[in-house]
């Protein structure tokens, strides 16, 4: 061991490329999670119809102006109802098809893409 005192850690160099992936890793991150939180908040309510007794919702009109609403509530602007999520009424119960893609632009012609495809079965209240 002639050179210990330079085997101490890291270099500049090493740090600043690790500054560089964190970085990277978090802009990603956060561009990605509100996409996440708004798939989560709309899946709540789809599936509340189900469990909401005072709205009760039996026609499909119902279920989309519920729907519609708990977006204004959440605060999801970008999405238009009409063309994610399509219902149907078989068998005394809704069948919801949540279904879209959201991008978010990362560094120039390079996108993240999250695709969100799930079909609910609710019960009419």
């Amino acid at each position: 061991m002639r050179f210990a005192y330079s085997q101490k850690g890291m270099s500049v160099l090493g740090w600043m490329t690790m500054l560089a992936l964190v970085a990277f890793l978090a802009s990603a991150v956060f561009k990605m999670v509100p996409h996440y939180l708004d798939y989560n908040a709309l899946q709540k309510a789809i599936t509340s119809v189900e469990t909401d007794k005072a709205a009760d919702i039996r026609t499909v009109p119902a279920f989309y102006s519920h729907i519609s609403k708990s977006m204004t509530i959440n605060g999801i602007r970008d999405l238009k109802l009409d063309e994610i999520l399509t219902v149907v009424i078989e068998d005394n119960e809704f069948r919801a098809h949540l279904k879209y893609e959201t991008r978010e632009s990362l560094i120039e012609n390079l996108d993240l893409v999250a695709r969100f495809d799930k079909e609910f079965r609710v019960r009419m209240p």
